[in-house]
């Protein structure tokens, strides 16, 4: 019989926990629960974990701060993040995936809702598609096996999720494809849950691209693409 999946909830309000937990091990999963960021990093530590939902709004250190430590800290920076907040505004969603979490819940949220994303980020670690170790494109280098993207020569860091989605896209070079497409093979998600996570992502990685921006065009209702012709 396969192992239990361990689930790490930082999580301050008691109930919400509460409610978290109840529903991971209906559903077959292990979890452990804490109140503060520095709680999490020892667990980290100590224990091994396949997945961490982190609320942002936790006292002393901010899940903003604790997303960044754990992705600053090689042993553990695999380790699939999904934020919980009751802070839904763009600028916290752009933080948050900037630093490298995988998913963003706003609170209220859907126990089910919840569960279903932390399958999607689960599987999406599983996934291994037949590639390239190098792919190119209009300035653009990334070495695969590396993880290393260069931009005219000059490396750039890109988070977990960027990456991903720059890769499919440049597999998939002059082909557009639809925000929905993106987040069903990125994110693992369905269409019905959003399609705002592609465009947050599509401008941190313009972003990052700098001069080669222009690479990842914009087509109008439908999604994007990499053009075919460098």
């Amino acid at each position: 019989m396969p192992s239990k999946q361990r689930i790490l909830v930082v999580e301050d309000d008691k109930h919400i926990s509460k409610l978290i937990k109840y529903n991971l091990e209906k559903e077959g999963f292990q979890s452990t629960v804490v109140i503060t960021g520095e709680e999490a990093l020892e667990v980290l530590q100590l224990d091994p974990i396949d997945l961490i939902v982190l609320d942002v709004m936790l006292p002393r250190m901010d899940g903003f701060e604790t997303c960044k430590r754990i992705r600053q800290n090689k042993a553990v920076a695999h380790i699939p993040i999904v934020l919980l907040t009751a802070r839904g505004e763009e600028i916290d969603r752009i933080i948050g995936f900037e630093l490298g979490a995988d998913d963003y819940m706003v609170k209220p949220f859907s126990p089910r809702e919840l569960i279903l994303r932390i399958r999607a980020v689960l599987k999406r670690g599983r996934d291994v598609e037949p590639e390239k170790d190098i792919l190119t494109a209009d300035g653009i280098m990334m070495d695969i096996p590396r993880h290393i993207v260069k931009v005219n020569d000059v490396k750039v860091e890109l988070s977990p999720m960027e990456f991903k989605l720059l890769k499919t896209l440049i597999n998939r070079r002059g082909r557009v494809q639809s925000r929905e497409v993106l987040l069903d093979d990125v994110w693992g998600l369905s269409s019905d849950v959003t399609t705002r996570t592609v465009d947050t992502h599509i401008k941190l990685l313009r972003h990052k691209l700098g001069e080669c921006a222009s690479a990842i065009e914009t087509v109008r209702g439908i999604g994007y693409k990499i053009s075919d012709e460098d």
